[in-house]
């Protein structure tokens, strides 16, 4: 457990979609708002990038669920992704 925030399906967008069940996963950052089981970014400043621009951190949100989510998750997940990134073609 640690202080961090939160990826996967306890981010945006999945968060508005699916329930959350505590602990949820967090990046460890110590400036993170929430508490949780902690999940090793892809990148050791993905925190600190993903405070910067909301459509980076849900992106790597989204990818985080993919690597670690339930097959639901990781289906939505991958739906989600492929419609941003279509989107932005």
């Amino acid at each position: 457990m640690t202080r961090g925030l939160p990826t996967a399906h306890a981010a945006e967008p999945l968060s508005r979609i699916l329930t959350q069940e505590d602990p949820v996963p967090v990046w460890p950052f110590d400036r993170g708002p929430k508490r949780g089981c902690a999940f090793m970014p892809l990148y050791k400043r993905a925190p600190e990038a993903a405070l910067k621009d909301e459509d980076l951190y849900q992106l790597l949100a989204l990818v985080d669920a993919i690597r670690d989510g339930s097959a639901r998750e990781r289906e939505l997940a991958k739906r989600e992704l492929s419609v941003r990134l279509k989107g932005s073609l």
